[in-house]
């Protein structure tokens, strides 16, 4: 029988998918130009949803660990080796959960988050074109992984 903790898993990599295909979205909606109230809540929204699907993504990835018995990272530079770690094989102890193109996707947009919660003030747009494909690659990869990774650790799902 699965772990019941798969549950959460799963529902917080929903989200991460959720929110960023509504960055994506938000992205192609545009109005980003615009001087007033529109410009400053399309690009607070942007920055919002793409922060929230990575938080959402990190969330379900420290809920993996937990389920594998494995310590979430420590220190300062934990989130980038959160995502350093889970793209890799542990020797004799598990595959990757995610693979390469995925966990490169995931360490874009964990980059982004950083710039943006750091420098509000310095947002520029037009410099998140790879953050907006890391979230398309995410949108469109990141279930299957997951679902992958599922099935190779506990195949009586």
């Amino acid at each position: 029988m699965s772990d019941a903790r798969w549950f959460e898993v799963d529902a917080d990599i929903a989200a991460a998918i959720r929110h960023f295909k509504k960055s994506v979205e938000l992205y192609d909606k545009g109005g980003f130009d615009d001087p007033g109230i529109n410009g400053y809540q399309a690009e607070m929204a942007l920055m919002h949803a793409l922060q929230s699907a990575h938080t959402s993504l990190e969330a379900g990835l420290v809920r993996i660990l937990e389920i594998l018995g494995e310590e979430k990272p420590v220190g300062e530079g934990w989130h980038s080796d959160l995502i350093r770690r889970v793209g890799a094989t542990l020797p004799g102890r598990r595959p990757p959960i995610l693979g390469a193109a995925i966990a490169k996707a995931a360490n874009e947009t964990r980059k982004f988050r950083h710039r943006a919660t750091h420098n509000y003030d310095s947002f520029e747009v037009q410099e998140t074109s790879a953050t907006i494909d890391a979230a398309k690659a995410l949108t469109l990869g990141l279930a299957a992984e997951i679902a992958t990774f599922k099935a190779a650790i506990d195949p009586a799902q």
